[in-house]
Parts: C-alpha cells; sequence; structure tokens
C-alpha cells in the first residue's frame, strides 16, 4: 500500500466527457474542500464485450498504478479483480445481480478483511431509475438525481460514494475505515460509474 495514499479520507472523483471513452480524475481533498492533488486518471472503452480498466498516476498514462479487470465476457454478475502496477491482487469486487434488480448492489473484497457490502442507500432513487430507463425519449437524458452508495462491514460503514449535482458525473468519495486500501476503494468507486448499466 502506497502509505501516501492510504492518508487520505476523502477523494474527489470527476468525469470527463469524451466520444469513445469515459475518462475519470481522482483528486485528494483539499483542507478548504476544493480539489487537490491528482492521485488518478482512468479511461475506460465504451461497450467492450470484457471489461479492463487501467489507472494512472497521471493523464499522461505514463506510469500504471492499478487495473481492474472482468473475469468473464459480458457477464452481469462478473467478479472483477484488481491488482496493482505489477499484476499482483489487491482485492475483488463484484456485483450482486439478483439484489441489484431492486437496488445496485455490490460486494468488495480484500484479503484479510473480509467482505464489504454496498447499495443505494435511497430505495426510492434507485427504483426512479430504473423506472427512468424504461421510458421512452427520456432514457436518451442523463438521469437527473443523484445516487448515493454506503459500504457496510456489518452494521458499520466502512466508507461511502456521494453522487453530486452536476452536469458531469462527481464523486464525493468518504473513507472511515483506514484499514482499507484506497486503491481498491478508488477502483470501486470507478467501477460505480462506469459499470452502473449493465
Amino acid at each position: 500500500m502506497d502509505d501516501r495514499l492510504q492518508a487520505h479520507d476523502r477523494l474527489l472523483i470527476r468525469q470527463r466527457v469524451r466520444v469513445m471513452v469515459n475518462q475519470y480524475e481522482v483528486h485528494a481533498e483539499t483542507p478548504g474542500g476544493g480539489e487537490g492533488e491528482l492521485i488518478a486518471f482512468a479511461q475506460q472503452k465504451r461497450m467492450a464485450f470484457k471489461e479492463q480498466v487501467t489507472l494512472y498516476s497521471d493523464d499522461t498514462k505514463s506510469r500504471p498504478i492499478l487495473g481492474f479487470k472482468a473475469r468473464k465476457r459480458i457477464d452481469l454478475a462478473s467478479a472483477y479483480d484488481v491488482t496493482d502496477a505489477s499484476g499482483q491482487p489487491i482485492g475483488v469486487f463484484r456485483k450482486d445481480f439478483k439484489k441489484s434488480l431492486l437496488a445496485s448492489t455490490w460486494h468488495l473484497e480484500q484479503p484479510g478483511l473480509g467482505v464489504t457490502t454496498g447499495s443505494e442507500r435511497s430505495r426510492f432513487v434507485a427504483l426512479l431509475r430504473r423506472v427512468w430507463d424504461f421510458l421512452p425519449l427520456v432514457d436518451a437524458l442523463p438521469f437527473a438525481w443523484p445516487y448515493h452508495f454506503d459500504f457496510r462491514a456489518g452494521d458499520q460503514i466502512v466508507f461511502s460514494v456521494d453522487k453530486k449535482f452536476g452536469l458531469r458525473d462527481r464523486y464525493v468519495v468518504d473513507i472511515k475505515d483506514p484499514r482499507l486500501d484506497r486503491r481498491l476503494i478508488i477502483a470501486q468507486a470507478v467501477a460505480l460509474d462506469a459499470l452502473q448499466s449493465r
């Protein structure tokens, strides 16, 4: 684990809008609540048959720091292996397809810490988002209401991801458990946006 990265309890993630790819910037938060240094940059190809995302130290994409890759091709409940820059495993996350029919639910596993389960905080927003996807013509518009995820170990929230209002997707990641590998949390947070519709 990177001690400098582990020191952060709040991260800010912003999506860049591009034609054929989704790009994400992960920033540390400044004491004033703004975007600080760039911690990671990710680029995801849209409509890939086997999802694979590499995160780099910056937008020059010269130094990879971690990545995640689906174990199977186009599988709604596929597990995603998260590895460091040298390919060593950091952890695994997967979408719980059955539970996600009502509210998106993910399971995140870090060696030595067990399984953390994250689901949408508001059932109402989760159901509204599903109805939105089935409305003719409206489904082409971005979903306007933000959604939030709380990840729990037992009954304790260990981290949360809050989507903010705005034209571009922006997220605030609050980390409450200092033992959680920040690289694993970053991978999961990017996946919440990049893989949400799968």
